[in-house]
């Protein structure tokens, strides 16, 4: 899968199950590496390709991101024709942030037409890009996101966790974790939680923001934090084990998002069956809105939608853990993974001593 990021959580946990079956794992980080990995792939290899960032939206100027995409669209072709399987999951409409967008969207429809199996995380998605590419049906393969359920597990308590933060009983801790950059929505809710601190006397908020700041200022973000407001703010990387106490010790996960098509801190709070509030988009109300620990706010009056939500006592209602347990279970990390191996499965062809079939995936890990 490129790109190969080793640090990345979901890539990890994708490749648990094909690890254990046999498969084979080389990677590949830039663009110059992905075109020398393509010299060694052979027939029933695969090629799965993620995030589409690094290819033509990281070229240096416009002229060599339309030089890159005749390259993808020619190596892409000479793959198929040597019978290398590609696999392409779609995590977002388009990069979020995005400088040629005539030429990514070119490239999402050469990878519909040249791509063997499309993996997407919501059923919704085919219809979120329909006014950028019409994904061939016959192509999808629907495996959700996984959650991390045990992954960051080292048995802390939410009253220690709590307690680490001096987060007192009658407070009531909003969370934003992952990176902070402008597409989602983080000074939105930083006005919508004083808001609502103005309304709400009799209960106090405090805004925790965890997560490194890109794309944007860091210190314009810093020039905004209201001192009116109790805030807790850890503005940088966090640590994997460090993520547990942050989520634990939140009343509520809030992700304000201007745009998103799939979001892994959903599963990430979900998996310490913290409460979340999302936007109201479509595809997320299909995929999360029959959900008892998720709310929705109105993605065109961001402010005053989430300020509502965070004013309103019911929005801080217990969720018993149970009720997260019928998504923990459909999304759980094995079973995930273990979907991703059939999928892999079904498009390689050397039988390893099971009876399974076993391949290479290009490029996603280290070779082992």
């Amino acid at each position: 899968m490129f790109p190969s990021w080793g640090g990345n959580p979901f890539l990890n946990v994708l490749a648990l199950a094909p690890r254990a079956a046999g498969h084979e794992f080389v990677g590949a980080t830039t663009f110059d590496e992905l075109l020398r990995g393509f010299d060694a792939l052979r027939r029933e290899d695969v090629f799965h390709l993620h995030w589409t960032t690094p290819l033509l939206q990281q070229a240096s100027t416009r002229d060599e991101a339309v030089r890159r995409l005749a390259v993808l669209q020619r190596a892409f072709r000479d793959l198929g024709a040597r019978g290398v399987r590609i696999v392409w999951t779609v995590h977002n409409r388009l990069p979020h942030e995005i400088a040629h967008r005539d030429l990514e969207v070119e490239f999402y429809r050469v990878l519909n037409d040249t791509v063997h199996a499309i993996h997407v995380m919501s059923p919704a998605t085919a219809s979120a890009l329909s006014d950028i590419v019409a994904l061939s049906p016959e192509k999808i393969r629907v495996l959700p996101h996984p959650s991390y359920e045990g992954l960051y597990d080292s048995g802390l308590t939410p009253l220690v966790a709590r307690r680490s933060f001096d987060l007192r009983s009658d407070e009531r801790a909003v969370l934003f974790i992952g990176q902070i950059r402008p597409y989602k929505g983080v000074e939105e809710l930083i006005r919508a939680a004083l808001l609502a601190q103005q309304e709400t006397a009799s209960r106090r908020l405090v805004l925790m923001l965890a997560g490194e700041v890109k794309e944007m200022s860091r210190r314009s973000l810093v020039d905004s934090l209201p001192t009116e407001l109790r805030m807790i703010t850890h503005l940088d990387f966090v640590p994997d084990a460090d993520v547990e106490r942050w989520l634990l010790a939140a009343d509520l996960a809030v992700f304000p998002y201007r745009a998103i098509l799939n979001s892994g801190s959903v599963h990430l709070a979900a998996s310490f069956t913290t409460p979340v509030v999302l936007p109201d988009l479509p595809h997320l109300r299909t995929q999360y809105g029959s959900e008892p620990w998720v709310s929705l706010f109105d993605p065109a009056e961001p402010v005053d939608s989430i300020a509502a939500l965070l004013a309103d006592p019911r929005s801080f209602d217990h969720v018993d853990p149970s009720a997260f347990r019928p998504f923990l279970d459909r999304t759980a990390p094995w079973r995930i993974s273990s979907q991703y191996a059939e999928l892999l499965t079904g498009l390689t062809g050397t039988a390893g001593a099971d009876g399974a079939k076993l391949g290479r995936v290009e490029p996603l890990g280290v070779r082992p």
